[in-house]
């Protein structure tokens, strides 16, 4: 074996579970947070010689998880929009994926759900930008330095929107329960 596969085997099973916990707060489903996990080790292992030790290798790890769950939500996007064109003019009826709830009460889980679609839209919302600093932030508890490393930004730019993506959560959600 050589010490290219070593060092990957031991990245490997150093940074899984926060690569699948990264990528989840995105994607929120268990198998498509898995999917990606397996694509960003796929990118490290083929981008670890051009790797230059400006940032901590689990930063720029973590940025391409970032990277690729996001480019997953785009996809996702573009899937949703082609599927209401196709429903708009009667082609065919999308089918949505649900996760099955965690709970053995279906009231539970049915108001967890909902409550869960209703902060998922909310951060669906956001743009890319916030929702990422926002989740580093609130989600994985990373520093403002931290976040400015992974997003390639300033601390005053990660504290600027992470502040925009708590107002415009706040905005949203607030509106929403008002109305309901």
């Amino acid at each position: 074996m050589t010490s290219k596969e070593e060092l990957f085997r031991s990245l490997v099973a150093e940074h899984q579970e926060m690569v699948i916990n990264t990528c989840y707060r995105f994607v929120f489903n268990h198998e498509d947070a898995e999917d990606l996990a397996q694509d960003v080790f796929v990118e490290v292992f083929r981008s670890l010689e051009q790797f230059r030790e400006e940032a901590k290798l689990s930063t720029w790890i973590y940025r391409i998880a970032v990277t690729k769950s996001l480019d997953h939500l785009r996809r996702l996007k573009r899937k949703k929009r082609f599927s209401s064109l196709k429903r708009i003019i009667g082609v065919a009826d999308p089918v949505e994926d649900i996760a099955a709830p965690f709970t053995d009460n279906p009231a539970e889980a049915l108001a967890g759900s909902e409550r869960a679609r209703i902060l998922y839209d909310a951060l669906n919302s956001l743009p890319d930008s916030q929702k990422t600093a926002f989740l580093l932030s609130k989600q994985e508890g990373y520093s403002n330095q931290e976040i400015a490393d992974i997003l390639k930004t300033s601390v005053s730019a990660v504290e600027s929107l992470v502040h925009r993506a708590k107002k415009s959560l706040h905005d949203k959600l607030y509106a929403f329960y008002s109305e309901h």
